[in-house]
């Protein structure tokens, strides 16, 4: 019977094989397939519910969560989002952010918040997603800070590390800065940032491509379905980000 929030069968058979090869369990109670984890773990994501809720038909929460961490820990997350993001649309290629509310659960991590991607800004406790998506509004690059960080800096770094020639780049305000425009130059790539009013010389702006931006605040409101990214409850910010990742991967396949 398939159930709300679950994986559809062409969906599965884009990743399937990307999943480790299932381990055959020595005596005691079968383990379940990576089909039913995944969708044990796409309900946690959806619901935010705390793991121990886990309803019974998908087997034993312990055993959903352990597999969780061994395959975040093993990078089997980003091998996932590698495969099935292999043709992006980079015509035009979009950078914001956006503000998680951290809940008083999520706080208290060993070696202290500044570590865990965790900061304190108008909201309170709170983590930035930081992504980069292309004309499709699907995900290429995303990063965590404090909430407090500024856009621009985490912005510049995630830019860097892209091939960007002839893309249209379209962001906010938040990211006229020199050093951006100065890196768009030498990419051969097109800015489409309208100017800070404190600018003397406003730059010209395709306002009509501009309008395209709102490809990225879909992004955000798709990945803010899942109740554990729009509220983070994790402590550590490698179990936020593989999260975050897993709604990634759900975005491309939709």
């Amino acid at each position: 019977m398939k159930r709300r929030y679950e994986i559809h069968d062409d969906q599965w058979e884009l990743i399937k094989d990307v999943l480790p090869a299932e381990r055959k369990k020595q005596g005691g109670r079968p383990a379940k397939n990576n089909r039913t984890m995944l969708n044990a773990m796409l309900w946690i994501a959806r619901t935010g519910a705390p793991w121990r809720d886990l309803p019974e038909y998908y087997g034993p929460w312990k055993s959903v969560y352990t597999r969780f961490r061994r395959w975040q820990m093993s990078g089997v997350w980003e091998r996932v989002l590698e495969q099935i993001s292999i043709e992006p649309d980079f015509e035009n290629v979009m950078i914001d952010a956006t503000i998680v509310r951290v809940h008083q659960h999520g706080a208290g991590a060993k070696g202290g918040k500044q570590f865990q991607a965790i900061g304190r800004s108008r909201g309170g406790l709170t983590t930035k997603i930081h992504a980069i998506v292309d004309a499709l509004g699907n995900p290429l690059r995303f990063e965590l800070t404090g909430g407090q960080n500024h856009d621009c800096v985490t912005g510049y770094d995630m830019l860097k590390c892209m091939e960007l020639a002839g893309a249209n780049v379209l962001a906010d305000r938040a990211y006229d800065t020199n050093d951006i425009l100065d890196f768009l130059h030498e990419q051969q790539a097109q800015p489409v940032i309208p100017s800070k009013k404190s600018r003397k010389i406003q730059r010209e702006c395709d306002w009509w491509l501009y309008k395209e931006r709102h490809e990225i605040e879909c992004f955000f409101n798709k990945i803010k379905h899942y109740r554990r990214i729009a509220t983070r409850f994790d402590k550590l910010a490698c179990t936020f980000r593989a999260f975050l990742t897993l709604a990634s991967i759900m975005v491309w396949l939709a």
